[in-house]
C-alpha cells in the first residue's frame, strides 16, 4: 500500500486510498499500454494456455455441452468489461 500511498499524495487533490485506487484502475482499463500480444503466434499461445487453465477447473459432472458453454462465457468475460477489451471490435 506505500506505492499507492506515494501516489496518491503526488496528487494535486491528495485523494484517500479508495479514491486513489479507483482512479488507478480506471486509468489502467482505459489507457492504450500495449500490452497486448503483438502477434498471431503470442494471440494463439495466449489462447492456448487460457484453454487449458479453464479445462483444469472445469466440472467435470457437466456434460460436455454444458462445459463447453462455461468455457465460452468464462472466454466472453462479464459484459461490463467487454467494452473495454481492446482485442475484440465494437459492434
Amino acid at each position: 500500500m506505500t506505492n499507492l500511498d506515494a501516489w496518491a499524495a503526488q496528487q494535486p487533490d491528495s485523494p484517500n486510498r479508495s479514491e486513489a485506487l479507483r482512479r488507478l484502475v480506471e486509468i489502467a482499463l482505459t489507457s492504450a499500454t500495449g500490452v497486448r500480444p503483438k502477434s498471431d503466434t503470442q494471440r494463439q499461445r495466449a489462447r492456448d494456455m487460457a484453454d487449458k487453465a479453464i479445462d483444469k477447473i472445469a466440472d467435470s459432472t457437466a456434460s460436455a455441452e454444458e462445459q463447453a458453454d462455461r468455457k465460452r462465457q468464462l472466454v466472453k468475460g462479464p459484459g461490463e468489461f467487454q467494452k473495454v477489451r481492446r482485442d475484440r471490435t465494437r459492434k
